[in-house]
């Protein structure tokens, strides 16, 4: 079974993140860039599935800038067998990403596509669901517990009322929540062989694919500063203050 992980170049999520002083978009110069988190999950459990011998092949996928080609590296090595590149410069939006990881996902013909529920950067949770759609597979999100076995993955999911599991036919598209595992570290060996791994480049265009984007962001601005605090006398004066200065009672 081969296994199709699609992951997304982001901001560290140690960093803080600024806006341009025009509002534009966020500032990333000089910025540590790395792969998103939840992709990371989702890197972790394929190569769970392939050390457990359900999955023959992972492949990594990832569309942007060259530079992108580093985080398909340390995909590969933490167990990746090999990457792909859809390079571009043009700003991607979710529909745009579904559709190339559609034409990938024709060419490859992977039984199982697993990507994070989200990226920390746009947290549009959209790709997963879009691509299933495109595809017409089944799809199973927000996993924290997955298992393949007879054709059929089971995974467990995280709902508002707890924890739901289904059952879905392979090929399946499924995307990872936080809990599903802890990722591995890359050993200095590992970050070696992976240079020596296989990485394809490909262009949008190739792949026949309209990648324009159909969304204008207008403004970006950072949250408003939270006000100082304030010290009451006894409850009368909390009380007080609660309905004549912050009004909400």
């Amino acid at each position: 079974m081969k296994v199709l992980v699609p992951v997304k170049r982001v901001v560290d999520a140690n960093v803080r993140v600024r806006v341009k002083a025009d509002g534009s978009a966020v500032d990333i110069a000089n910025v540590k860039l790395s792969m998103n988190p939840f992709d990371e999950i989702s890197v972790e459990e394929a190569v769970r599935l392939k050390e457990a011998g359900v999955a023959s092949e992972v492949v990594v996928v990832s569309c942007g800038v060259q530079a992108c080609q580093e985080t398909l590296r340390t995909a590969m090595a933490t167990g990746a067998d090999r990457g792909i590149l859809v390079e571009t410069d043009v700003e991607l939006q979710p529909l745009a990403v579904a559709k190339l990881l559609k034409a990938l996902v024709d060419k490859e013909q992977p039984q199982l596509v697993m990507l994070g529920k989200q990226a920390i950067d746009d947290d549009a949770n959209q790709v997963g669901q879009m691509l299933a759609a495109l595809l017409g597979w089944p799809q199973a999100t927000f996993a924290s517990k997955v298992s393949v076995e007879a054709g059929k993955a089971i995974v467990t999911r995280e709902i508002d009322g707890g924890l739901e599991t289904i059952e879905v036919d392979l090929p399946a598209v499924v995307t990872t929540d936080l809990r599903l595992n802890t990722p591995r570290y890359a050993t200095l060996p590992n970050i070696m062989k992976a240079k020596k791994k296989p990485l394809d480049v490909v262009a949008p265009a190739a792949l026949g694919v309209d990648i324009a984007p159909r969304l204008s962001t207008l403004n970006l601005a950072e949250p408003a500063k939270r006000a100082a605090g304030m010290r009451v006398a006894d409850a009368a004066d909390l009380v007080a203050k609660l309905k004549n200065v912050a009004r909400v009672i």
